[in-house]
C-alpha cells in the first residue's frame, strides 16, 4: 500500500487551507452539540454539526473523553458563530480534542461547500458497499463493525476478518472472527473502514497493514471530505454523506430524527476521481 510521507491529519489540514486560500469561504452560521454522555454516546445522539452561511454542513463524531465534559458544556455557538471554517480546520489534530472535534465538522463542512458549489464531480447513484463485489473466493477485512454487510457477506461464503475495538461483538457474533490484530488484514483482498479511522488517525496504521494489491474503501456519515488524502495513500473507495438541505438537517439532528430527507450518500472512486477544479 502506497503511503504519503506526511501524516493523513496534516494532509487533510493542508487540503483545507488551500480550498481555503483559494475559495471564499461562508462563515459559520450554526452549532449543534448533542448532551455528552458518560462512556458512550447513545446513537441518536452521537454526531455534533456545523451548518455555514451557505447552507453546507460538516458533522463529526462526539468522542471526547470524561476530562473534557466542563469545557463541552461551556461550549456555547456564539464562540464558533461568524467565524470562517478555515480557522477551525486549522486546529485539526489538536490535542485537546474538542478542538479537533470542531475541525472534523469544520472540514466536512468546507467540503461540503466546495461539493454543493459544482468544483468537483459528484457520484450520488453507486452504492459504495457494492463495489466490494464480494465474492466466495474473498477474505474481507472489516475495520469497525458493519453490521448489515455481515448477512451479505456470510451469504456469499466468503472469509471475514472484523477488526474491533469493542470487545461486545465478539459475544453477540461468536461465530465471526473478530481480533484487535490489525496485522491480520495482510490476508484479505478486500478491506473496507468505518471512517471513524480518519478521526481517531489510525488509518495510517491500518494502511500499512494492508496488502498492496488489497481494493480498500474507507466509508460511513463522517466521511464528508473530498477524497484526495485517502487516493494518495492507495485507497479506492470513499463513501460518505452531503448534506443537501443543511437547515432541515441542523432541526433533525437536534430532534433525534433521521436524516434521510437532508442527506445524499456520495460515493468517490479512485480510477474515476478528477480532482478538486479551484
Amino acid at each position: 500500500m502506497h503511503m504519503s510521507p506526511a501524516n493523513l491529519i496534516d494532509d487533510f489540514r493542508a487540503m483545507a487551507e488551500t480550498i481555503a486560500a483559494s475559495v471564499p469561504l461562508p462563515a459559520i452560521a450554526e452549532l449543534f452539540l448533542p448532551p455528552l454522555f458518560k462512556d458512550r454516546q447513545p446513537h441518536d445522539s452521537e454526531f455534533m454539526a456545523l451548518r455555514l452561511s451557505d447552507d453546507s454542513v460538516g458533522i463529526s463524531y462526539v468522542m471526547l473523553p470524561e476530562h473534557c465534559r466542563s469545557s463541552y458544556e461551556l461550549l456555547r455557538p456564539d464562540a464558533v458563530s461568524g467565524r470562517s471554517p478555515g480557522e477551525l480546520t486549522a486546529r485539526f489534530g489538536s490535542h485537546d480534542p474538542i478542538e479537533h472535534m470542531l475541525a472534523m465538522a469544520a472540514l466536512n463542512a468546507i467540503c461540503s461547500h466546495v461539493m454543493r458549489s459544482g468544483r468537483v464531480e459528484l457520484d450520488t447513484a453507486t452504492d459504495s458497499l457494492g463495489l466490494l463485489d464480494i465474492t466466495e473466493a474473498d477474505h474481507i477485512g472489516m475495520v469497525g463493525f458493519f453490521s448489515p454487510l455481515i448477512d451479505r457477506i456470510e451469504a456469499c461464503g466468503a472469509r471475514l476478518t472484523v477488526i474491533e475495538l469493542d470487545d461486545s461483538y465478539r459475544k453477540l457474533y461468536p461465530h465471526i472472527h473478530v481480533t484487535l490484530d490489525t496485522a491480520e488484514l495482510k490476508r484479505c483482498n478486500k478491506v473496507l473502514c468505518t471512517s471513524t479511522t480518519v478521526y481517531n488517525n489510525t488509518l495510517d496504521t491500518i494502511l500499512e497493514h494492508c496488502r498492496p494489491d488489497a481494493f480498500v474503501s474507507v466509508v460511513g456519515p463522517t466521511a464528508g471530505y473530498l477524497p484526495d488524502p485517502l487516493f494518495a495513500r492507495g485507497v479506492d473507495v470513499v463513501g460518505g454523506t452531503l448534506i443537501h438541505d443543511g437547515t432541515a438537517f441542523m432541526r433533525l439532528l437536534a430532534e433525534k430524527q433521521r436524516w434521510t430527507c437532508a442527506r445524499r450518500k456520495i460515493c468517490f472512486q479512485k480510477k474515476t476521481y478528477r480532482g478538486l477544479n479551484l
